[in-house]
């Protein structure tokens, strides 16, 4: 039985992480322009230096405070749900790895806490190895967002920033990519399991160049902590929401979970919903620095018949019916 205080800290630490990946970014961004028209005029000015000096950063791997990512409230955030971390195989760090994270859910919390934290204590469960959280590369450029994220370990999700991990001469590295991004958001719905993964193709393109082996990752739960307002395809508002991905490289949806003092109320925290990460099998993957097509059409769909067999395997034993199937589009 948790007592009054452990509860509290799970949900103050739980709702910290939903405000700062939801409006870190915009609070900062704000905050320094409004500096400018004010007597602290300078902070904002310094910023600006200590950005242009610090700005390939997200290009180069990142960089990352252990004390950060050993922070007790990710320990709080994943008893709030639980979080579980499940290891199905060894990975091994004689060699690097391309980690496909699905589904992105709202706010990704399965993938950014098992991975950018040791919250449910990555780095027991695979010695040896270090783990980059791959985001968007314009969230790494907004003031707040980028301190937030890169002191965790996270780099740009671009071809120049993962070039740069993979190839580094000490083995071990494991890139962790959101496959899907923010377009799950879309299809975040609680009991549906729909992966934007078939013309998404990219980092199989990555392992190849660099002979770094495929390794699916499915987390259970992950749409089922928020309510999302889902719109039929054909109509005006999906449209919007596309269209403003594809401007913002960000996807707005509505979602609510429950109030921050009472669990029946709606607000932005999430429901308690327990989420279980489980990591699969590595795919070997030759390296080929000039992947032809052919190759990469034949390591995709290996990887999508890996990911569909990992979902399989374990959606049973995280409460899902065995009628329940994984969808791509």
């Amino acid at each position: 039985m948790k007592t009054l205080k452990k509860q509290w800290l799970e949900v103050l630490s739980t709702y910290q992480y939903v405000l700062c990946f939801c409006f870190l970014g915009l609070f900062f961004s704000l905050a320094g322009f409004l500096l400018l028209f004010t007597s602290l005029w300078y902070l904002s000015l310094l910023y600006l230096v200590w950005l242009f000096l610090d700005w390939d950063t997200p290009q180069q791997g990142g960089r990352r405070y252990q004390w950060l990512k050993n922070w007790s409230a990710w320990k709080h955030l994943s008893d709030y749900f639980p979080l579980k971390l499940v290891k199905t195989a060894e990975l091994p760090p004689d060699r690097n790895y391309v980690l496909g994270s699905h589904p992105h859910g709202v706010i990704a919390v399965g993938s950014v806490c098992n991975f950018a934290t040791e919250g449910t204590g990555l780095s027991q469960l695979f010695p040896g190895l270090r783990f980059s959280m791959a985001v968007l590369n314009c969230l790494l450029y907004l003031p707040g967002h980028r301190e937030y994220f890169l002191s965790c370990g996270a780099c740009s999700v671009n071809r120049q920033s993962l070039d740069h991990v993979l190839s580094q001469s000490q083995l071990g590295r494991a890139v962790v990519i959101v496959v899907g991004g923010a377009n799950e958001a879309l299809y975040a719905v609680p009991g549906e399991h729909c992966l934007t993964l078939r013309n998404r193709k990219g980092f199989v393109r990555l392992a190849l160049r660099h002979g770094a082996s495929l390794v699916p990752v499915y987390s259970f739960g992950e749409n089922d902590i928020f309510r999302v307002k889902a719109f039929a395809p054909d109509s005006w508002q999906h449209l919007l929401q596309v269209t403003i991905k594809k401007l913002l490289s960000c996807c707005p949806c509505i979602f609510w979970g429950r109030g921050l003092f009472s669990a029946k109320s709606w607000g932005l925290l999430p429901l308690a919903r327990p989420i279980t990460t489980v990591v699969g099998r590595p795919i070997p993957v030759p390296q080929c620095p000039q992947p032809t097509e052919e190759q990469v059409d034949h390591y995709h769909t290996l990887y999508m018949k890996a990911l569909e067999q990992l979902f399989e395997e374990h959606k049973e034993s995280c409460g899902l019916p065995a009628s329940t199937r994984l969808t791509f589009i």
